[in-house]
């Protein structure tokens, strides 16, 4: 099995992000090939990025940034949630991306967005821009949701229609595929 980090991008109160993070969490895991983490970055909270060296140095003075770092490295692959927020994604997931660097290469990261009309599609255009210079592999497979709310029940359970729930068994598959040929490129350096 791989490795399967799920980031929750959202942190600001009455977010719904962890409602559609937990059904591609289940998804992921009935899908078969992943160990499933979820990452809510409300929880782990990290302050804007403040590290006296740069990222690529590995010198890090912070706890918080030595923890973030320790969650992130043995990861194989990557699904990143996001809401769209002024056109673009949330600012908690720009910084924590920054924080690292050697710990996101080499691996791939499926994308979840979330919104109104648009879904959230220029969020996701905004993170597969910036992914590949963290030598990051942004698949072309993605999963949009537009008026997610209107699938959200009054328990807080996330119930898509069909469509939704097949692309996202579409990138699941590709996530593993590109996790498989990754991995050998991560571990032939």
């Amino acid at each position: 099995m791989y490795s399967l980090k799920i980031i929750n991008s959202t942190v600001r109160p009455g977010r719904k992000g962890p409602i559609i993070t937990s059904w591609i969490a289940d998804l992921a895991r009935a899908h078969g090939h992943f160990q499933v983490e979820v990452l809510d970055l409300a929880d782990i909270n990290l302050p804007l990025m403040n590290e006296p060296a740069h990222p690529v140095l590995r010198q890090y003075q912070h706890d918080h940034t030595k923890q973030w770092s320790a969650l992130i490295d043995p990861a194989d692959a990557f699904i990143f949630v996001t809401a769209e927020y002024n056109y673009n994604y949330p600012a908690a997931l720009r910084n924590a991306l920054e924080y690292l660097s050697h710990e996101w290469a080499y691996k791939p990261a499926g994308l979840v967005s979330y919104g109104g009309l648009s879904g959230g599609t220029r969020a996701i255009n905004g993170l597969k821009a910036d992914l590949p210079a963290l030598r990051m592999v942004p698949l072309m497979e993605l999963v949009s949701i537009p008026f997610f709310t209107q699938y959200i029940t009054e328990d807080s359970t996330f119930v898509p229609p069909e469509s939704t729930t097949k692309s996202a068994e579409v990138l699941l598959r590709e996530l593993t595929r590109w996790t498989k040929g990754m991995k050998l490129i991560r571990e032939n350096k």
